[in-house]
């Protein structure tokens, strides 16, 4: 495990039989009361996990979170909502705090219900205290097609923060994305964490597209328990955009068959709302993703995907500017060596597409992958 980890939280994974072998049940705890902010889904499906989780981030006073990896609970109806209840209240029955201090979590399937049976049986052999949290245990039991666990982590002061994710598929968020947590020991002002967590969600999770889906049961938390004590909300809230930042890329590197990472820089626009509508537009289009796998420096997908958004009527093609990496595209033609040199670099593990739209400040960044022939057929036998 890299480095330190914040003090005074306790973690556990075990096999509730959700998956054949692996562990897909993790619980990450702070000893001691703790701050918190959350942001969530905004699907209309949005599974009972998130419901109970939205009511105790309300409080900003939750403790840590249980997550169950393989089975989403979603669109399970009343007995769905009652099993996830049943799940937060025992962990924190175990644990000795209030259901309102813990936040539920649950990725996978849509529709099945939950195995009660085994993950009751599961339940029953867990004992307080457990063991200090092992955060790279916990991200490989959150884990669902991810091909490997994701983890970082940061210091502030006397304090570090911690984070954990797992996404692969079905990422396109509106407020929050996939399953997501940070730990801290961090002394932060309840206000103070909830808005620099938001900021930092806006700008990494918020920037992130696998494949314009938006998941039922996105949820993205942070607990803080002030144990290092006070640090300088600055500080901390660059050290948490930088632990979030890694996470973020390390999901799109590893988005379902993905082969190269996607950044697409946006410069030039009216505002950064603009750019990162433009650069959405761009990471998201099926015809750059496949362009960029094929290593074909086909720069008029971009151009396509820049001018497809037919609302934002102060883009104008003499103004723009779209380059691979440092290699100019457009304006002008380009020679057979400059396309040469940019099919080499679309060869790579990470591609950078530059877009300047020539009209103000505004600036974003967003991450995605490319699109290949093992993402349909991931997603085509997921469940059979």
């Amino acid at each position: 495990m890299p480095g330190r980890t914040p003090q005074g939280f306790r973690g556990l994974t075990a096999n509730l039989g959700l998956k054949d072998s692996d562990d897909d049940f993790a619980a990450v705890i702070s000893e001691v009361p703790a701050r918190s902010a959350a942001v969530f889904t905004q699907s209309r499906f949005a599974g009972p996990s998130v419901l109970l989780s939205r009511q105790v981030a309300a409080g900003h006073r939750a403790r840590g979170m249980v997550v169950l990896a393989r089975n989403a609970n979603v669109a399970t109806g009343a007995a769905g909502a009652a099993h996830a209840a049943e799940v937060r209240d025992r962990v924190a029955e175990i644990a000795g705090i209030e259901p309102s201090e813990l936040i539920i979590g649950s990725t996978g399937v849509i529709g099945q219900p939950y195995p009660m049976d085994r993950i009751r049986s599961g339940l029953a052999a867990l004992t307080w205290p457990f063991p200090a949290a092992h955060y790279p245990a916990a991200a490989r039991a959150i884990m669902t097609t991810d091909t490997r666990p994701k983890y970082a982590s940061a210091s502030c002061g006397d304090a570090v923060v911690f984070g954990i994710a797992k996404g692969v598929g079905m990422i396109e968020p509106n407020m929050a994305t996939l399953l997501t947590f940070f730990f801290t020991d961090a002394d932060l002002p309840t206000d103070t964490l909830d808005a620099l967590f938001r900021r930092v969600m806006d700008t990494t999770f918020n920037a992130l597209s696998i494949d314009t889906d938006t998941s039922t049961s996105d949820t993205a938390a942070i607990f803080a328990n002030g144990l290092a004590g006070p640090v300088d909300p600055e500080e901390f809230e660059q050290a948490l955009h930088g632990v979030a930042l890694e996470l973020v890329r390390s999901i799109a590197s590893d988005g379902e068959g993905a082969g190269t990472l996607i950044e697409v820089q946006v410069t030039g626009a009216r505002d950064d709302a603009q750019a990162k509508r433009v650069g959405k537009s761009v990471v998201n289009s099926p015809l750059v993703k496949s362009a960029v796998h094929g290593r074909d420096p086909n720069w008029g997908r971009i151009a396509m995907a820049i001018g497809k958004l037919h609302e934002e009527t102060d883009i104008e093609p003499g103004r723009v500017q779209i380059s691979y990496g440092d290699l100019p595209m457009y304006p002008g033609e380009p020679s057979a060596a400059l396309l040469e040199q940019a099919s080499q670099y679309l060869a790579g593990d990470q591609v950078v597409i530059r877009v300047d739209l020539g009209i103000g400040a505004g600036a974003f960044t967003v991450y995605g992958c490319d699109l290949t022939e093992e993402y349909v057929r991931i997603n085509s036998d997921y469940t059979s």
